[in-house]
């Protein structure tokens, strides 16, 4: 019989993995606000908002490492194949998810993409043979029940007999799961955690480059009005800047990172806290309020992440068996 793995159960390094991975979901729940901004106020296609957002991350990234590390430039280990793979899959769950949004709403989006994770949590059981335990599927349970309540998607108005629409979300939540796992056998390759952002975001803005021209060419827009949508409205430009700079390289950046020091589902399972933290920002910086069920919700998706927090602290405290 094959030996099961055994995972890291460092105090430290948990504590570690967590914080950084909190990180990650604090820096994604600001995402929401500048999409629906640009979306708003500019009308920004999805499929142009994402292809600058991707360009605007490596831009980013390529000044920042040129200046500190210029090291983290080149691809390490990896060929440009595999960064190919994942710089797909960041661009599959771009696409799911802003198709996700339009065909169900906000609501219902948020509640199937983080149907991710139960995904992560059985994939990795059968692919990285990570424990598959009572309590993880607990803190699952009601981390999802608690997003419902965040998001709003309880009514049954927001639940409207759309077959496509509800495929489209879970694709967008079993392409983020397929993310986590990429990323947790990126750490396990040795790879740097931002030189992978660096790669796959720069595949996916070459994937996301002819998409964005043919959805214009089908709204009858040349390929000048498609990309410059945003003409001369320098505010629209510093939001589409900032929102790949700021949120989109701490979010997906951190949130790689913390796989070299969490279990993909525990991580996955963090990013719950995502709208929680975006009804949080949405109350303070948008004056929207908090009702009580969003209230509720929000102690249900603290819960599930502390019950994980405490069972792995009492699973680090104990010996580990080879």
């Amino acid at each position: 019989m094959e030996k099961p793995l055994v995972f890291p159960s460092d105090p430290a390094r948990l504590a570690k993995g967590y914080l950084i991975c909190i990180a990650a979901t604090f820096s994604w729940a600001f995402t929401g606000i500048f999409i629906r901004y640009l979306t708003l106020n500019y009308q920004l296609s999805p499929l142009t908002l994402s292809f600058w957002r991707d360009v605007f991350v490596v831009f980013g990234l390529v000044v920042l490492f040129s200046i500190g590390n210029r090291a983290l430039l080149r691809p390490g280990g990896a060929g440009l194949r595999y960064f190919a793979l994942y710089g797909l899959v960041v661009a599959l769950f771009n696409g799911f998810w802003s198709f996700s949004v339009a065909l169900n709403g906000a609501a219902v989006a948020t509640v199937l993409a983080y149907s991710s994770a139960a995904f992560t949590v059985l994939l990795a059981w059968r692919l990285f043979r990570e424990p598959l335990t009572p309590i993880k599927m607990l803190a699952v349970g009601l981390g999802l029940a608690g997003c419902v309540l965040v998001s709003g998607a309880y009514a049954v108005t927001a639940w409207a007999l759309n077959p496509f629409g509800i495929v489209t979300g879970l694709c967008s939540g079993l392409i983020f799961a397929v993310y986590s796992l990429a990323g947790k056998y990126t750490a396990q390759l040795g790879i740097n955690s931002w030189t992978a952002l660096l790669y796959s975001f720069g595949f996916a803005a070459l994937y996301f480059l002819p998409l964005s021209l043919l959805d214009g060419w089908m709204n009858g827009y040349t390929p000048s009005q498609t990309l410059f949508w945003l003409g001369e409205r320098w505010l629209g430009w510093l939001a589409l800047f900032v929102l790949g700079i700021g949120p989109t390289i701490g979010g997906f950046g951190f949130y790689t990172l913390s796989l070299n020091y969490l279990q993909a589902s525990s991580a996955n399972l963090i990013a719950m806290m995502e709208p929680l933290i975006t009804a949080l920002l949405a109350y303070l910086v948008l004056g929207e309020r908090l009702s009580s069920p969003q209230l509720i919700g929000g102690a249900m998706i603290l819960s599930s992440v502390v019950i994980l927090r405490l069972s792995e602290m009492r699973a680090a405290s104990r010996p580990s068996l080879e």
